[in-house]
């Protein structure tokens, strides 16, 4: 029973599986689908976007390489020696830009090319050294088969060629004013001249092109502020109550003499004169009194002068002149602020450039006849003798003798008759520097 059983399942099996010839021709279906793989596939969108992605990215890439190659090419020529087969001296005009710094550069042969310059230049602000990178305005050297980046270093950094520009101490604003108007080098207008004591006397270097205010500008800022640093320096016991009077006061000193080892003996003796109540009677303060700005008289001072009152003539006035009568330099500020303790009232010329100081009028007359005598061997030396009103132009005569320790204007000061002329002359008290 159970052996029929198995053929029987065998023979339904095979002939469930059996085929006839026409169903082995027809294709059979195809497999159905695991359940649930289809959700795990790219769809066609997503396909989409990275046939995209890929071929922006390939774009991308062949444009880095181009620009990279550009960059690389532009990098070399910048780097590259320039053509200037010599040093040449270049003029950048202020006011210009990048491009036509660069075109002028390229018109004058120092560059090969306006446009590397420009690149190099945008290049090294944006990804360079953090440096101002500015062009600036000037007169430069340069040097022989200079890189752009060369040209480029030297023109940012100003690096150009320097002039002195000299201002003596002791020159009025007016003086300054025209020097700076003469000087070649300089460029631009003045707009106004400047207050009396308001410019620092020094060496300046400046580029060629600087402007004549630009400088007029950096002359004030240097004398406010040393002046501001010198007066917070000074001496506790002095008359003088304000910078301006300071600048007043040392602009005299500076007047009075040209040696530095004096400076401090001057401004003592001028010291002690306003602590006592005396005039300063100081002969610059007369020439500027006459002829202001322009500085110099161009003779002596004669009597005339001394007896006419202006606002500025000390042996006229009481304590200091309204303003300055120079723009006096930092030693004779310094010389203002912090001048030797001294008792001296008075000082004449000694003949060899320097004074001699005393105390009393007794020693000061004695001092004044040994200047005399200087004064007759120097007259006996000169062609002829000249009036009283034309002596040499390195002497100037000036009242010097009073009495001790009595204000100035209580007497006249006493007279003396001249060496070489019949008329009345104050004593002469000192050698001025030359105006």
């Amino acid at each position: 029973m159970n052996n029929r059983k198995k053929r029987s399942d065998v023979t339904r099996t095979r002939t469930a599986g059996a085929r006839s010839p026409n169903e082995r021709l027809e294709p059979a279906r195809a497999p159905s689908r695991p359940r649930g793989l289809h959700e795990h596939e790219p769809s066609r969108l997503v396909g989409g976007l990275v046939r995209v992605a890929s071929g922006l990215f390939t774009l991308a890439l062949v444009a880095m390489l181009a620009i990279g190659g550009t960059g690389v090419m532009l990098y070399s020529q910048f780097e590259r020696p320039g053509p200037l087969d010599d040093a040449r001296t270049i003029v950048v005009t202020k006011g210009k830009g990048r491009i036509q710094i660069a075109e002028d550069l390229e018109e004058q042969g120092v560059i090969a090319n306006r446009w590397t310059f420009v690149a190099g230049h945008l290049f090294q602000t944006l990804f360079g050294p953090k440096r101002s990178l500015d062009l600036k305005a000037g007169e430069y050297e340069i040097k022989a088969h200079a890189s752009m980046r060369e040209i480029l270093d030297t023109l940012a950094q100003g690096k150009s060629i320097q002039y002195k520009v000299a201002i003596p101490e002791g020159l009025t604003s007016q003086q300054i004013v025209e020097r700076l108007r003469a000087e070649s080098n300089l460029s631009g207008e003045i707009a106004k001249i400047p207050g009396e004591g308001t410019l620092m006397p020094d060496t300046y270097l400046i580029s060629k092109g600087m402007g004549r205010q630009e400088l007029l500008d950096l002359m004030e800022t240097q004398m406010s502020e040393f002046l501001q640093t010198a007066w917070e320096k000074r001496h506790a016991d002095l008359p003088l109550r304000t910078i301006e009077e300071t600048v007043v006061f040392a602009s005299i000193v500076e007047k009075e003499t040209g040696r530095a080892d004096e400076r401090s003996k001057v401004a003592a003796v001028f010291h002690n004169r306003l602590k006592k109540g005396m005039r300063l009677q100081s002969d610059p303060t007369i020439i500027y009194g006459i002829v202001g700005g322009q500085g110099a008289l161009g003779r002596a001072i004669t009597k005339p002068d001394i007896d006419t009152k202006t606002p500025y003539n000390t042996y006229q006035i009481n304590g200091l002149p309204p303003g300055p009568i120079c723009n006096p330099g930092r030693d004779a500020i310094m010389a203002a602020l912090n001048p030797e303790t001294t008792g001296d009232l008075y000082f004449v010329a000694d003949g060899t450039g320097g004074h001699v100081f005393s105390e009393t009028l007794k020693e000061h007359n004695s001092a004044v006849q040994k200047w005399r005598e200087v004064e007759r061997q120097a007259a006996k030396a000169r062609p002829s003798d000249s009036a009283i009103d034309s002596p040499n132009p390195d002497v100037t005569p000036v009242p010097g003798a009073e009495k001790d320790n009595k204000p100035s204007q209580a007497k006249p000061e006493p007279r003396q008759k001249a060496a070489s002329a019949g008329a009345d002359i104050p004593l002469p008290v000192r050698k001025p520097k030359k105006q």
